[in-house]
């Protein structure tokens, strides 16, 4: 029989386990690690040299001498964890820096002792490799959140240079689970939902399958104590129950594969706890519908050899239409490949079966990690090395237009959960996108440029909207027009981080540039009220004013000011007080009379007034609740996430804001506006036949446009209540409109209406 890789799955055989690093661990000595029997040097010298060994050992000592006196949670010494990571490290046999970053990772973090010093005695290759894993834990950051995707943040961009940083974090993270039971039950729990997050679906991306089953069992264990307590109680029962089927089985496939000249190793595979789990959660399964079918992996020498092997158990057992899935020919995208197959056993009990070769069963089990494990130029290692590298690449490209940390974490949160469907280009390229995906993701997979201009979809040669979910098997053609732009409507249907990620970039950068334009307007006039022309402002007070608010350029400030994130006046004063000239009482008079200025404390018109144009697009917006027209006197509100939200002087939002009077601006309409503003009309009119028709006419007769309409009725009433809302070019154009809808017969009231409209007449008032 072929000899199998060391690794297998969690729980398979007692074999596996035996050459674990877990079982090595039980058996040896953890400390000092630098002794003949202890854990790590057994584990290192079953595949380094010996002078790399004493390269270990010396790493060891100088972290050992960091962390003297130390002790962690559990009431050990802090060196067990650094040793632990490095044993778990050394069992996926991974190269010499990788190990000595394991030693060294926390040595930055938690002691005296600088990255310079671990470059100066280790290299810079190490030293880099441990900056990676260390928490940027000097820097304060607003929350904890915000903390952990900026560490996140951070940690992922370092393994976009080199992907062993996260493979020392993943072993970091799977000791620290071991012993989390020190921890207090709030922090367990954090930590838990941490992990099950962030680090166990990136272990499964990079294909480190024991690291990843592992990591969602101990989250599991922590988050749910009870339910893993009774599951495992359950598993114990039934694998007891199980043991005689399992084994007739077992014989029966062994037996067949001997009889066609097969040699492969067989052995009973089990589910881990939480998929188990997951599966009784997500599908409302009973535990005894998912634990009723008994799994097998088949491990042969080569590839040729697993179809033979398919065809021979297809022969033992009949196959379960539809439940075949070929991973060899078309590889998940962490690199996993084998056959799969479900089968009527004996009894009628469904099996299901996996086939891999020796090569395929080592990248199943090591990942990325299979790069250092076993040094091959196999087609399967080299593909898998470039997926990683495209996933890499893509994570560089979402946080680069990731507007923060945060966001950027919400992406790759996305991008982490793969279940995929196969799709397949005009050309016949396989593409893997996450279940659910859409004809836009397809779009942005392809190409950024494709995605920005996309406007229609065919689907096996059939138009089809955008929001289409993508099917195992599909054709898919993206039709482009030049002029196209992304819509914000995508992000509602949208499932990939890199498309989610596109979109909001683009979004964002036209109601940045839209903020710039109404924030520059916005300065101006303040300077001018302070009788400053903005022209006067020289470059070194710009210059001064963007060091001090560490901004890149003159542009964030503007974009600030129209997004309400800096106030105008306070901009200005700031810019004069960097002059020579310090502001005169007469500069602050003008300041402070501002402010009572918009509210009716001062007769004549403020100097700072911003003329509201109506063409400012995301970054001036109409208040729904009292809905303006040009005419009506306007205030403007400064929301920080909205930017300038226009309400009429009357509406009762102004209320609510009386006390934070610096948020308000005032603004005027500029008498060149040529667009349409909605406004909302009441009627009531005699229940007849053709009414709407007649009014929607007029209605069109006065060049207005019906924006939405719903109607209102009395049981047993003659009259019928009719809510528009329509567009109007301002309230000269609303009053003619009024005027000719009164000379409708049978229409007896007409009135404008403040708030949203509602199907039952009430109205809303909103910000």
């Amino acid at each position: 029989m072929p000899k199998t890789a060391k690794h297998s799955q969690a729980d398979t055989s007692k074999a596996d386990l035996e050459n674990s690093a877990l079982a090595i661990l039980a058996q040896a000595p953890l400390l000092p690690a630098d002794s003949e029997d202890s854990a790590l040097t057994i584990l290192l010298k079953q595949y380094l040299k010996p002078q790399d060994v004493t390269l270990v050992r010396e790493a060891y000592r100088f972290a050992f001498a960091a962390h003297d006196g130390v002790v962690r949670k559990t009431g050990e010494p802090y060196i067990t964890h650094p040793v632990s990571v490095a044993c778990i490290l050394a069992d996926l046999h991974m190269d010499v820096p990788t190990i000595l970053a394991a030693l060294l990772h926390d040595v930055v973090e938690d002691t005296a002792i600088t990255a310079q010093e671990i470059k100066d005695k280790f290299g810079a290759q190490v030293a880099e490799l441990v900056d990676g894993v260390t928490k940027l834990d000097k820097i304060e950051f607003q929350s904890a959140s915000q903390a952990q995707a900026e560490n996140f943040r951070k940690m992922l961009l370092a393994m976009s240079q080199d992907v062993r940083v996260i493979l020392v974090k993943l072993a970091d993270r799977l000791h620290n689970m071991q012993t989390l039971t020190a921890m207090k039950p709030e922090s367990r729990k954090r930590i838990a939902k941490e992990t099950l997050e962030i680090y166990a679906p990136i272990a499964n991306r990079l294909g480190l399958n024991l690291i990843y089953q592992e990591l969602e069992d101990l989250s599991f264990k922590a988050l749910y104590p009870m339910r893993y307590r009774v599951l495992t109680q359950v598993i114990k029962a039934a694998r007891g129950n199980r043991k005689e089927v399992i084994s007739k089985i077992l014989e029966s496939i062994q037996s067949k594969l001997k009889e066609a000249g097969i040699e492969a190793e067989v052995t009973g595979r089990e589910k881990h706890l939480y998929s188990i789990y997951k599966k009784m959660a997500g599908k409302t399964n009973s535990f005894s519908q998912i634990y009723d079918i008994y799994g097998f992996r088949v491990v042969v020498k080569d590839l040729p050899t697993c179809y033979l092997t398919l065809g021979a158990l297809h022969g033992l057992f009949k196959p379960i239409p539809g439940k075949f899935k070929d991973y060899i020919a078309i590889p998940k995208a962490n690199g996993y490949q084998s056959l799969h197959t479900t089968l009527f056993g004996p009894f009628g009990t469904p099996i299901e079966v996996q086939i891999r070769s020796i090569d395929m069963h080592n990248v199943a089990n090591a990942g990325v990690a299979a790069h250092w494990l076993y040094k091959s130029s196999d087609a399967e290692l080299t593909a898998l090395q470039q997926q990683t590298h495209q996933w890499l690449q893509r994570l560089l490209e979402i946080q680069s237009e990731s507007v923060d940390s945060l966001e950027f974490l919400e992406h790759i949160k996305v991008d982490l959960f793969p279940d995929e469907v196969y799709v397949f280009t005009p050309k016949g390229k396989i593409l893997a996108l996450p279940r659910g995906s859409t004809a836009v993701d397809f779009a942005y997979a392809v190409h950024t440029d494709v995605g920005n201009s996309c406007v229609a979809v065919k689907i096996n040669q059939e138009l089809a909207p955008l929001r289409t979910e993508l099917k195992n098997g599909d054709h898919v053609e993206i039709i482009t027009a030049a002029l196209s732009k992304p819509n914000a409507a995508w992000l509602n249907y949208v499932k990939t981080g890199k498309a989610r990620s596109h979109i909001r970039h683009y979004l964002k950068t036209m109601q940045s540039e839209e903020s710039t334009h109404i924030g520059e307007r916005m300065l101006n006039q303040a300077l001018r009220a302070m009788h400053v022309e903005p022209s006067a402002v020289k470059e070194k007070q710009w210059e001064k004013l963007i060091r001090d608010y560490s901004v890149k350029n003159k542009q964030d400030i503007l974009t600030d000011i129209g997004l309400g994130k800096r106030q105008s006046v306070m901009v200005a004063h700031q810019l004069l007080a960097i002059d020579d000239k310090q502001p005169t009482d007469e500069t602050v008079g003008v300041v402070s009379k501002l402010f009572g200025k918009l509210f009716g404390k001062a007769n004549k018109k403020p100097l700072n007034t911003i003329t509201i144009r109506g063409s400012e697009g995301m970054s001036v917006q109409f208040a729904s609740c009292c809905r303006p027209i040009p005419g009506d006197p306007i205030l403007g509100f400064i929301n920080k996430d909205k930017g300038l939200i226009i309400h009429t002087h009357d509406c009762p939002a102004i209320r609510k804001f009386s006390l934070d009077p610096e948020k308000w601006l005032d603004v005027e309409w500029d008498s060149d506006s040529k667009r349409l503003f909605k406004v909302n009309l009441k009627l009531v009119a005699e229940n007849k036949p053709g009414m709407l028709a007649m009014i929607a006419a007029i209605i069109a007769e006065a060049g207005s446009n019906i924006d939405n309409v719903s109607m209102e009725e009395s049981d047993n009433s003659v009259y019928t209540g009719l809510n528009f809302t329509v567009q109007v070019r301002d309230r000269v154009h609303l009053a003619e409109l009024m005027r000719a809808l009164r000379k409708v017969p049978n229409v007896v009231r007409i009135n404008r209406a403040k708030g949203n409209s509602t199907a039952n007449g009430t109205q809303q008032v909103s910000q």
